[in-house]
């Protein structure tokens, strides 16, 4: 199953993908301004072009694994995106991703590293109990 793992931000959104057999994730470009409407549109058009099946996003939960402010904007970009796709939509823990994509280095930018760190956790996840939250969900 190709995923589509997003961690957004008011500036520029993190995009990575995973390879068909859910294995692998590969860092993308990132999107610039992805929760207005059209970053919302080219976000979508991206997962359509790749094929996923699903689209992963980071839920940036508090150290104490609590909700804030930044969290119910998450669960807000999800809900908007999700309204022009008809493939999943679920919100993952992405705590730590930002530090571990700054550890690692490589060529992509370090938004785009976050979210193949995130997705990397979505994989890990699948079939656990706790892998991932299926929809934003109420606020």
């Amino acid at each position: 199953m190709r995923i589509l793992a997003l961690d957004p931000g008011e500036a520029r959104c993190g995009c990575a993908i995973s390879d068909p057999t859910g294995t692998l994730a590969t860092p993308l470009s990132a999107l610039e301004r992805p929760s207005s409407r059209k970053g919302l549109a080219r976000l979508r058009s991206l997962a359509r072009e790749l094929g996923a099946e699903k689209v992963v996003i980071g839920l940036p939960l508090t150290l104490r694994g609590e909700e804030g402010v930044q969290a119910r904007r998450a669960r807000d970009f999800a809900e908007r995106l999700g309204e022009g796709l008809d493939i999943p939509v679920e919100l993952h823990d992405e705590r730590f991703t930002t530090r571990m994509a700054e550890a690692s280095g490589g060529q992509a930018d370090a938004d785009s590293r976050a979210a193949a760190h995130l997705l990397e956790g979505h994989l890990a996840g699948l079939g656990n109990a706790g892998g991932g939250e299926r929809g934003p969900g109420p606020a």
